[in-house]
């Protein structure tokens, strides 16, 4: 007996370019009620691809409506993102094992860490470790990182020093804390394919010349990825 189809969710935020360069004429476009939204149909899923637009809030929303409307059952995020070590080169890949929302703070008032979600124990929200690893054997070059999410583009070299300082983060950027918080309370698993658009040096330029590379990169690892853990 032939395996129903999975219904999947793809959270974009900016680099959806990426996406109609990969796909192409094989999307249709869902459009409806202000989201950007995309299908994808394969032998053995539906994937709902949604570009959000940047930021923990717009992000937040888009994933719960690839949950609400589509009844997603699972949620993958690809994107760039900014490197905050010398081993995060240019365009290179990783999973997220675990986010920080480093500018969520209730620490006066809750005498706990800045960062910190009281559901949890400690300032990281976990991904889904089995997926990790199964996407780290489905693409063995992934490095597994901690990513510092906040609402803010991180152009400053000493600033991205800080956040590996403070919340010891391999990555940062904008989206992946509402992603996975989201993916968290409604119980729908996560994954998050990244890639870096702009090395600890490197700030806004470097981002601009590098950004559709790195997401074209980013986005064919993802969709081995797929390919492999729902085929």
């Amino acid at each position: 007996m032939k395996k129903a189809k999975k219904t999947m969710g793809m959270l974009v935020a900016v680099e959806i370019g990426a996406v109609l360069s990969r796909y192409g004429d094989k999307l249709t476009d869902v459009s409806e009620t202000g989201f950007d939204v995309k299908r994808l149909d394969s032998d053995d899923y539906t994937m709902y691809i949604l570009k959000s637009g940047a930021g923990e809030i717009a992000a937040a929303a888009g994933t719960q409506f690839l949950i609400t409307k589509y009844g997603a059952e699972f949620i993958i995020n690809f994107g760039v993102v900014g490197g905050l070590t010398p081993e995060m080169s240019l365009a290179k890949t990783c999973v997220v094992e675990s986010v920080v929302h480093y500018d969520f703070d209730t620490s006066t008032i809750d005498n706990c860490e800045v960062g910190r979600y009281l559901e949890y124990p400690s300032i990281y929200i976990p991904a889904p470790s089995e997926l990790v690893d199964a996407a780290i054997a489905a693409e063995p070059s992934l490095k597994r990182v901690i990513c510092a999410s906040g609402d803010k583009f991180v152009d400053d070299p000493a600033k991205k020093r800080a956040l590996h300082a403070d919340f010891n983060a391999d990555i940062c950027e904008m989206e992946a804390a509402a992603i996975l918080l989201t993916c968290n309370r409604n119980r729908v698993p996560c994954l998050m394919i990244k890639a870096v658009s702009d090395a600890i040096e490197g700030g806004c330029e470097e981002f601009t010349a590098q950004v559709d590379r790195s997401a074209a990169i980013c986005l064919e690892v993802a969709h081995r990825v797929i390919e492999k853990l729902h085929s």
